[in-house]
């Protein structure tokens, strides 16, 4: 029988890096925490991390047990409130996956009018890759996910798109960087430097159409997964970034940055995803009517 002592060692030695970190979290020694985790990889017959120096690093099988332990510990957190507060407690919780090329700001403007609703809800967000959060949405351990794409038919997977809205894309860069490759916009963006999301993304995809379509050809410095890294290097004057037009205000304050041009006919869409045909929950309701009312506005569309 699995033991569960040590996966839960196991599960905070993976969330930490390390051992040293988990036994000060959990008030062990670090001999203990090494030999349960040994113990447990020679019963299952398998290494579940690659040790890299003093970090411990997830191999095939770790990211497997890793995705299953979150399951658990998070059931059986559901379960002790639930006996900790009654049975007859209101509180539901509401699973949402969060593609990783939406913007973590975005996605909060989206969902905080879940926290306010009438009957109490507790959300519980996952980022991660698409091809994940299409494959959790299948088996029902989502509730939603929010995207920049919509579900693709040929997966398979019985789900319904629900369009929260569009907006446009802008560049944006630092003042010295505007003045430089402002004038001319866009034929100026000829050989600028240029920061660009990372290649999966639907923004990398409209980018490189209309880069094409008005055959420009910038200096890419880098490419970026990760939205807010991006939005470092820009603001370090490192290139040009795309943003979607409904985060210009957050890049202005927080990145010193300003708009240089923007592409009015590119548009960005994100999608609600959801298995209801129709939008009957509450919280999903709350995410599609707070993105209609305050992000996707015409101000953001044709800004």
């Amino acid at each position: 029988m699995l033991n569960y002592k040590q996966l839960y060692y196991f599960w905070n030695v993976a969330k930490t890096g390390s051992i040293t970190r988990t036994a000060e979290k959990l008030h062990l020694t670090p001999q203990t925490i090494s030999g349960q985790l040994a113990e447990f990889e020679r019963n299952l017959g398998v290494d579940l991390f690659r040790r890299t120096g003093k970090r411990f690093e997830l191999t095939t099988a770790g990211e497997m047990a890793l995705s299953h332990a979150d399951d658990l510990f998070q059931i059986g957190n559901e379960l002790e409130q639930l006996l900790r507060h009654g049975v007859n407690s209101s509180e539901q919780s509401f699973r949402i996956g969060i593609a990783d090329a939406v913007p973590r700001s975005l996605a909060y403007q989206l969902l905080a009018p879940v926290i306010s609703l009438p009957v109490p809800v507790r959300l519980v967000c996952h980022e991660d890759k698409l091809d994940r959060l299409f494959a959790e949405l299948a088996i029902h351990k989502l509730d939603l996910v929010i995207a920049d794409q919509p579900l693709p038919s040929e997966l398979g997977v019985k789900g319904y798109n629900h369009e929260l809205g569009r907006c446009s894309v802008t560049f944006c860069a630092v003042p010295e960087l505007i003045e430089r490759y402002g004038p001319g916009f866009p034929s100026s963006l000829n050989n600028a430097p240029m920061l660009l999301p990372g290649d999966k993304t639907s923004m990398q995809a409209l980018l490189d159409r209309w880069f094409s379509k008005c055959q420009i050809h910038p200096h890419i410095i880098g490419k970026f997964d990760d939205s807010a890294l991006m939005k470092a290097f820009g603001k370090a004057g490192a290139g040009i970034f795309p943003v979607p037009s409904v985060m210009v205000d957050e890049v202005r304050a927080q990145y010193g940055a300003d708009v240089l041009g923007v592409i009015p006919d590119a548009l960005i869409r994100y999608y609600a995803i959801s298995v209801e045909r129709r939008i009957t929950h509450p919280a999903v309701l709350a995410v599609s009517q707070a993105a209609k009312k305050i992000l996707f506005t015409e101000k953001n569309t044709e800004r």
